[in-house]
């Protein structure tokens, strides 16, 4: 079995993760680890290990869904984490409640099924993942300031996952959403 990880996700473009990570340094909050600005994203089906057959039927069937679903705009207007609310784990962006997000999000967690995987059953929460590992001496409090900024979805990714390089995503393949 191949030990690299695969996950689809809905790519940003390259200003609005400059933006966004921005954003995020001027709050100055003292996470362990901080997401490269070039590994900015917002997943929408994690894959974990895969054979190259299975994503090769996973990436078919990805396309055929995105065949006339169309461009749409998303807002980022929130943080939130997850864990402990005094030390979390997770530091993220949170996007506006989109429908077409939400049917994006299950025509790709259908193709993938189709193809084999198995995915998690948790609901999706979507969010862009900023920071990792509360390490502030005093326990975590939620900025007031909230993140401002929208952006067109345009294009799904299929990444891979190198946990030896900074930035750790590689694009193994892309997907437009054709309108």
């Amino acid at each position: 079995m191949n030990r690299q990880h695969y996950f689809f996700a809905l790519a940003l473009p390259p200003e609005s993760k400059k933006q966004l990570h921005q954003q995020f340094l001027n709050l100055h909050l003292p996470f362990a680890r901080l997401v490269h600005e070039q590994d900015l994203h917002l997943t929408l089906a994690f894959l974990g290990g895969a054979e190259e057959d299975q994503l090769s039927r996973a990436c078919g069937y990805v396309a055929e869904r995105l065949e006339g679903f169309g461009t749409f705009s998303l807002a980022v207007q929130s943080f939130g984490c997850f864990g402990r609310v005094d030390s979390p784990r997770i530091f993220w962006a949170g996007v506006k409640d989109s429908p077409r997000l939400m049917s994006l999000q299950q025509s790709v967690q259908e193709a993938c099924g189709k193809a084999g995987f198995q995915l998690e059953a948790r609901p999706f929460r979507p969010h862009i993942t900023l920071a990792r590992k509360w390490r502030g001496e005093e326990p975590f409090q939620l900025p007031a300031a909230s993140p401002m900024m929208e952006f067109a979805a345009e294009k799904v990714v299929l990444y891979r996952t190198h946990l030896d390089r900074t930035p750790k995503y590689e694009e193994a393949q892309a997907f437009a959403i054709i309108t």
